[in-house]
C-alpha cells in the first residue's frame, strides 16, 4: 500500500506539472522607444495565489542589478494583483487562466542586460522574463514577434516550428540562460569537435568570415581537448560589433561577446578577440557545468555567495591564453611575456597584499563591480590573481607527477565526478581534495596562506620546476615616484588615484586635488614625471595643490619607486626533468 501510495503521488504530481502551462510572448512594436512588451499566459494553476518574480541579477555577473526597476505597466487583466516587494507581484487567479503583461525599458548595451533600438534587439533573459515562484522547473514556450522589417532571431533555444519564431524551454533556467539577438544580423556556421556552431554578427566590422570560421574552430577544438568531450550538439555565438567592446558573458549553450568593430585586424587586437572567444567558450565547462555548489540552481532573488570565483574566472583566464599557445597563435616566448605582464600587474596592485582572492570572490557582490578611487589599494581581481594561482597549481602538479599530469587532469576529474556522476557543484574542501589527489600531495599551506591569505605566490620555486626564472627588470633601480595617477580636466591636472604606501599617500595628497606647482614651479601634465624623476629617494619637495578651491602647500619626502616589471626567461642549463616539464607545460 505504501508503494502504491507513492506511485499515485508521483503520477498526480506529474499530471499537475503537465497540466500547468507557461507561455511567453515577446514583441517590440516601436523599437526606437526601447520598450519590449512581454505577455505570459498561465493555465492549469489551482492555487489561490501565485508570486510572480523578476530576477535581481544575471548569472555570471555578480552584482544585484534590480531588473524590476525597468518594468512598467504590469497588468493581470481582471485578476487581482499587488506588488509585495521590490521584485515580486502576487496574483490571485483562483484557478482561472491568467495573462500577465508588462513592458521593459531596455537601453543598456551590455552583455548583462537587454537592449532595443531601431536597429536590433538583444535579450539577456533574467532582465526580461519573470517566473512563478516555486515553479521554475516547468517547461515553457516563447513566441517572438519582431517588427516586420526584422527577419532573423538568433538563440540557442530550440524552435517548435521552422516557419515561426516560436521556441521551447525545458525550464526557466534554460529560458533565461539563452540570450536572443533579433534583427537582420549576419549569420554563419562552422562545425568543430562534433558540435554545430552558429555565429550571429550584429554590426559592421573588419572581420573576415572565412578566417573566423577557421580560427574559432581551432579555439573550440583546443577547449574541448582539455575535457575530452563537448556537451553541446549546437552552440551559438552572439557578437556585437561596437565602438567600445565590453567583454563577454557565458551561457550553457551560447555566449554573447561585445567587441570593437575594427578589432579583427591581425595582431594584438585580434589575439585579444580570440582570447575572449576562448574565455567564454571555456566557461561552458568551467562554471556552467563544473561549478561551486552555491552557483546553481540559482537563487534569482539575492546574492549567491562563493569563495571560488578565482577558480571560475581565474582558471578560465589562465586557459584563455594558454589555449591560444596550444592552438599555435603564440610561441613560447610571447606566452611567457604575457604571463609575466600579468604577474607585474597583480604584484603592483597594493590591494594584492590586503585582500585574499577567496575574499575577493565572496565580496564580488559589493566590491568587484563597484570600484572607487581606493579600490586598487584594498582589493584584487580574482581574474588575473586566479590565473596566476592556476599557473602555480599547474606547475606544482607537473613537478610532483614528473610531467605525467597537469591542471587539465584536475578539470577532467571535476567534470567526471561532480558534473557527470553526481550532477551537482562542489564545496571548497572537495575542490582542494581533487587538486591534491591529482597532484599526489597535500597542499594545505598553499590553500591556507596563498589562496585564503595574502602570502606572495612563490614564483621562483614554481617557475624553477620548468627551468625558468622570474626577473624583475627594475631590480636595482633608484627611481623615485609619487605613487599617484592623474587626469587632465579642462586643462587642470587632477589626482585620480593615490597608491597605498607611496610618498603621496604617506604625506596626504588626496584624490581630486588639483596639482598647481612643485617647489613653486607651475606644472603641466607632461612636467610631473619629468620633475619627480630628477630627484632621489629622501629628497623633500613642496607640492602646491588646490583642494576644494583652497590653496595649500604639502611637503612630501620622496621614496623609492617599488613597482616591478617582470619577465620570465628559461635558464641556460635546465635539467632533463625541467626540460620535460617545460615542454609539457607549454605544449612544445
Amino acid at each position: 500500500m505504501r508503494i502504491l501510495s507513492l506511485f499515485f503521488f508521483f503520477i498526480t504530481l506529474n499530471f499537475v506539472s503537465f497540466s500547468q502551462t507557461v507561455s511567453y510572448q515577446l514583441s517590440m512594436q516601436e523599437p526606437h522607444t526601447h520598450y519590449f512588451h512581454v505577455a505570459i499566459d498561465l493555465a492549469g494553476f489551482s492555487e489561490d495565489s501565485l508570486d510572480i518574480k523578476m530576477p535581481v541579477w544575471a548569472p555570471g555577473s555578480y552584482l544585484v542589478r534590480e531588473f524590476s526597476k525597468s518594468v512598467e505597466n504590469f497588468t493581470t487583466g481582471n485578476v487581482r494583483s499587488k506588488m509585495i516587494n521590490k521584485n515580486t507581484w502576487r496574483v490571485f487567479p483562483k484557478g482561472k487562466p491568467l495573462t500577465i503583461s508588462y513592458d521593459v525599458y531596455a537601453f543598456e548595451m551590455s552583455v548583462r542586460t537587454s537592449f532595443l533600438d531601431a536597429n536590433h534587439g538583444y535579450i539577456n533573459g533574467t532582465s526580461m522574463f519573470m517566473y512563478i515562484d516555486g515553479k521554475k522547473e516547468l517547461p515553457s514556450t516563447l513566441e517572438i514577434t519582431p517588427p516586420n522589417n526584422w527577419k532573423k532571431v538568433s538563440t540557442s533555444l530550440k524552435k517548435t516550428s521552422d516557419n515561426l519564431f516560436k521556441y521551447n524551454a525545458p525550464n526557466y533556467d534554460i529560458l533565461v540562460d539563452s540570450p536572443i539577438e533579433i534583427g537582420n544580423q549576419l549569420e554563419f556556421n562552422f562545425d568543430a569537435s562534433g558540435t554545430k556552431h552558429k555565429v550571429a554578427m550584429y554590426g559592421k566590422g573588419n572581420f573576415d568570415v572565412e578566417l573566423l570560421k577557421t580560427d574559432m574552430a581551432k579555439i573550440v577544438e583546443s577547449c574541448t581537448e582539455v575535457f575530452g568531450e563537448n556537451p553541446n550538439k549546437d552552440y551559438v555565438f552572439i557578437i556585437h560589433n561596437l565602438t567600445n567592446g565590453s567583454g563577454g558573458l557565458e551561457h550553457l549553450s551560447s555566449t554573447t561577446l561585445q567587441v570593437n568593430r575594427w578589432g579583427y585586424e591581425q595582431g594584438r587586437k585580434y589575439e585579444g578577440f580570440l582570447s575572449l572567444v576562448a574565455h567564454e567558450y571555456f566557461h561552458l565547462w568551467n562554471v556552467k557545468r563544473i561549478r561551486p555548489i552555491t552557483l546553481g540552481p540559482f537563487d534569482y532573488d539575492s546574492e549567491n555567495y562563493t569563495n571560488l570565483l578565482w577558480l571560475c574566472e581565474g582558471f578560465t583566464s589562465y586557459y584563455d591564453e594558454l589555449l591560444l599557445k596550444r592552438a599555435g597563435y603564440y610561441n613560447s616566448e610571447k606566452y611567457l611575456h604575457k604571463l609575466a605582464n600579468t604577474i607585474s600587474r597583480v604584484e603592483n596592485q597594493p590591494g594584492n597584499k590586503v585582500q585574499p582572492v577567496t575574499e575577493a570572490s565572496f565580496h564580488a557582490w559589493i566590491k568587484a563591480y563597484r570600484p572607487n578611487e581606493n579600490s586598487k589599494n584594498t582589493t584584487i581581481s580574482y581574474y588575473p590573481k586566479g590565473a596566476l594561482l592556476a599557473n602555480a597549481l599547474d606547475l606544482i602538479i607537473l613537478e610532483n607527477t614528473n610531467g605525467e599530469k597537469n591542471l587539465d587532469d584536475v578539470l577532467r576529474a571535476l567534470w567526471n565526478e561532480y558534473y557527470k556522476k553526481l550532477n551537482r557543484g562542489f564545496t571548497d574542501n572537495e575542490f582542494q581534495d581533487v587538486v591534491e589527489q591529482v597532484a599526489g600531495k597535500k597542499l594545505d599551506d598553499f590553500f591556507q596562506n596563498t589562496v585564503a591569505g595574502v602570502e606572495m605566490i612563490d614564483y621562483k620555486t614554481y617557475f624553477s620546476y620548468a627551468g625558468c626564472e622570474l626577473i624583475n627588470k627594475y631590480e636595482g633601480s633608484v627611481n623615485v615616484g609619487l605613487g599617484i595617477s592623474t587626469s587632465l580636466n579642462n586643462g587642470r591636472l587632477i589626482v585620480s588615484r593615490v597608491e597605498r604606501g607611496n610618498s603621496a599617500y604617506k604625506h596626504g595628497i588626496n584624490v581630486n586635488d588639483e596639482i598647481i606647482a612643485i617647489d613653486n614651479y607651475r606644472i603641466a601634465d607632461n612636467d610631473l614625471t619629468t620633475i619627480v624623476k630628477h630627484h632621489k629617494a629622501g629628497d623633500e619637495i613642496v607640492i602646491t595643490v588646490s583642494r576644494d578651491g583652497i590653496m595649500m602647500d604639502i611637503r612630501v619626502t620622496l621614496s623609492k619607486d617599488t613597482k616591478v616589471n617582470y619577465r620570465i626567461v628559461p635558464i641556460k642549463s635546465p635539467t632533463e626533468k625541467q626540460q620535460l616539464i617545460y615542454k609539457k607545460w607549454l605544449s612544445e
